[in-house]
């Protein structure tokens, strides 16, 4: 407090009201000061303190002994809360309960009643056993007396009968006798065991405990041995969700924030070799956007990308179908191919080529089965390939031609089972595989003649396979055929015939493997992955050339194979058509490399099998001559209309002109001046004009004949 000083006025004194001042009482600056430098000499003394206890608990958690107590301690509590638990569920129906409330959450209402009717029926049986309890303790007195009373008189009239036989009254009681001694010999067994039994039952039961605490990694995982802490982290509901929060999502992010439920439509269960769930997604997430955060998801799930696949379910939209493989088990190696050594196949039952995400067998269907493979150089492409092939050669009746349209060595080792092997990329190597593909047209028309005089369901069957050799199943490799189908010339034509052939040649008994590194539109046919029936991308660059070889939405929906590394994910291929939904798959690897040779004796077990067996004939590339056919099938006639005149080539030579149309006769026709014209308004081909050219085609000949031979001498 303070008070003012007073005012002078007129020379006195005036007297002042004393003003009274409240204020907090500074501390003067010697003060302050000893005040702060004891807040900062404090300060470092609790840092220090902090680290030191942290520090200490980092020495402990690394301590090996601690490491070990709490292992084995954290898996004998876990053991004995998990038995303890399923001894509940046994016991009582908190186990329906349980699931009954997951199919609710789920919205489920079908499987809410199902497991409604499964506790009414255990309740029910439950009911009956206690009442059949209470009546057998019940009666339980009356049917002792009486089963010891017969018991006994059995003994007696079995000692009476011996008594009688030996002339002897004593052994009218030996039956009651021996009884009696091994009751007696029961006892004293039990005697003598019982109390190690009794003081090793709780130590039986503490191993049992830790043994199914291990068994269930209950520990924590610093208390883990190395090699165990590194393995896996249990992707369940709750480490999913975080996952989820943290993908920089923010639509996610903000139904989070806003108190979103997650509706789980399956809880995460154990599939396989990973860990299975669904989860319906929040508005405004579709799919699409957790499939494009996919290396982002797996490294919150502690896994690599291949080893973690979001999609949604064709039947389910907006669900997350989310499967996590366990940590390396997609990079080990696939086992061995199971027909290495012995075995033989059926082309109309399929070869097995792969494994599954989680480890099952993929079964490679060949009949009414085509295939498309992509995928770029070093992802693995020809392991499945090959795998398919020599399952395929194991079939005696299986008949295998190929054509490469680039210079590789990956099909010479199977050379001596091919029916045929063209490999090359010059245009001689080109116009071989047009010969195939046109060969193939006419070949697909004539088996289903074949098929339709035979009266059956228009498929071929392995009864008519092995009584007809022209009818024998046949696979048609085309590998870089993007060369083939890019072609300046034939581009446009191979195009047309190979959907032509796709679409027809399934239930004839013709497999056609499609195969090429690029995927794109110039290189594939529109609409090609549309009409195989197995398509398989391997390591791809972009969304666009995966969904060309998966089909359109496919990445979207999470089925993308971009996120697959070509020299890492060698084999691992996403693909469609081996199952009910498109999934990932690693095909075997049969190799064949320095100092291994795995494909040699496969194809010598093939080339046994093919003894006895009557052969096909060989295929032949020969070219057609369409002036010649078209003048042989005239005829006598003056003019024939050109429907006709196709109808006739085709008859002649299925191979050739199954295929063709008005506008393929005219471009074979046109260059020799006999093409077709219209007369009476239909569209005709001339005898006249057609033998004109003949006949000045051969007086060309002569003449180039005569000059090569001599004439230029005369």
């Amino acid at each position: 407090m303070t008070e003012t000083a007073p005012e002078r006025v007129n020379g006195h004194d005036k007297p002042q009201v004393s003003l009274l001042k409240f204020a907090p009482e500074q501390p003067t600056a010697p003060a302050a000061e000893k005040a702060t430098a004891s807040f900062d000499s404090v300060a470092p003394r609790r840092r220090v303190r902090i680290d030191s206890l942290r520090r200490v608990v980092v020495e402990t958690r690394t301590n090996p002994g601690y490491r070990l107590a709490v292992r084995h301690g954290s898996y004998l509590w876990g053991g004995t809360r998990i038995l303890t638990r399923r001894a509940w569920d046994g016991r009582t129906a908190a186990r329906y309960e349980r699931m009954m409330r997951i199919a609710e959450a789920s919205g489920n209402e079908e499987l809410v009643r199902e497991w409604e009717a499964r506790i009414s029926a255990y309740r029910a049986a439950r009911q009956k056993r206690r009442m059949e309890l209470l009546q057998l303790a019940l009666h339980a007195p009356k049917a002792l007396l009486t089963s010891s009373v017969a018991g006994a008189g059995l003994l007696l009239m079995l000692g009476i009968l011996l008594a009688w036989a030996n002339h002897d009254v004593h052994d009218v009681l030996a039956p009651l006798n021996a009884v009696v001694s091994f009751v007696a010999l029961v006892a004293w067994v039990a005697s003598v065991i019982w109390d190690p039994l009794l003081y090793a039952l709780p130590w039986l039961a503490l191993a049992g405990a830790w043994s199914v605490g291990r068994q269930q990694q209950t520990a924590p995982v610093w208390a883990l041995p190395a090699d165990q802490a590194e393995q896996d982290v249990v992707p369940d509901e709750g480490a999913i969700l975080r996952a989820l929060g943290n993908l920089g999502i923010a639509p996610l992010n903000r139904a989070i924030k806003a108190g979103w439920q997650p509706r789980w439509v399956q809880p995460t269960t154990r599939a396989g070799n990973g860990w299975h769930t669904q989860l319906q997604l929040p508005e405004g997430v579709p799919v699409e956007m957790i499939a494009d955060k996919k290396r982002t998801l797996a490294h919150n799930l502690l896994r690599k990308p291949v080893e973690v696949w979001p999609t949604e379910p064709r039947d389910q939209a907006g669900v997350l179908d989310l499967w996590v493989a366990d940590p390396g088990v997609l990079t080990k190696p696939v086992p061995p191919w199971p027909l290495l050594t012995e075995g033989t196949t059926d082309f109309f039952k399929g070869v097995p080529v792969a494994l599954n995400a989680r480890g099952e067998q993929v079964i490679g269907r060949l009949m009414a089965a085509n295939y498309l493979i992509a995928g770029i150089m070093g992802s693995g492409k020809s392991s499945l390939v090959v795998a398919l092939l020599l399952g395929a050669m194991l079939d005696p009746l299986v008949e295998v031609d190929v054509h490469v349209l680039a210079y590789n060595v990956d099909y010479d080792p199977m050379r001596p089972r091919l029916r045929s092997l063209v490999k090359g990329d010059e245009n001689e190597h080109v116009v071989a595989a047009m010969d195939m593909l046109r060969a193939l047209a006419g070949e697909v028309s004539r088996r289903g003649q074949e098929l339709e005089r035979i009266g059956t369901e228009t498929k071929l069957t392995r009864e008519i396979a092995e009584r007809d050799p022209s009818m024998r199943p046949r696979i048609v490799v085309f590998d870089e055929v993007h060369e083939l189908f890019g072609h300046p010339e034939h581009g446009k034509e191979a195009k047309e015939l190979a959907l032509k052939v796709t679409k027809k040649a399934r239930k004839t008994g013709i497999v056609l493997l499609w195969i090429t590194p690029d995927a794109d539109a110039n290189s594939l046919p529109r609409g090609i992955s549309k009409t195989v029936s197995h398509r398989v991308a391997f390591a791809i660059n972009d969304h666009q050339g995966n969904d060309a070889i998966l089909g359109t939405g496919m990445h979207k929906n999470g089925y993308s194979a971009t996120t697959l590394v070509a020299g890492e994910d060698v084999g691992t291929a996403m693909a469609a058509g081996f199952g009910k939904t498109p999934g990932l798959i690693r095909s075997y690897y049969v190799r064949k490399e320095a100092g291994v040779d795995e494909i040699t004796p496969v194809v010598e077990r093939a080339v046994a099998l093919r003894k006895g067996v009557e052969q096909a004939a060989e295929p032949t590339f020969e070219p057609a001559d369409p002036l010649a056919d078209t003048a042989a099938v005239l005829g006598d006639e003056p003019r024939v209309l050109v429907q006709e005149v196709l109808h006739r080539l085709a008859a002649k030579n299925p191979s050739q002109y199954a295929s063709w149309g008005p506008a393929d006769l005219k471009k074979a026709l046109e260059p020799f001046g006999a093409q077709q014209y219209k007369s009476d308004g239909r569209m005709v081909i001339s005898r006249d004009r057609v033998m004109d050219a003949v006949l000045e085609r051969l007086a060309e000949d002569a003449a180039s004949i005569y000059e090569d031979e001599g004439g230029a001498e005369d």
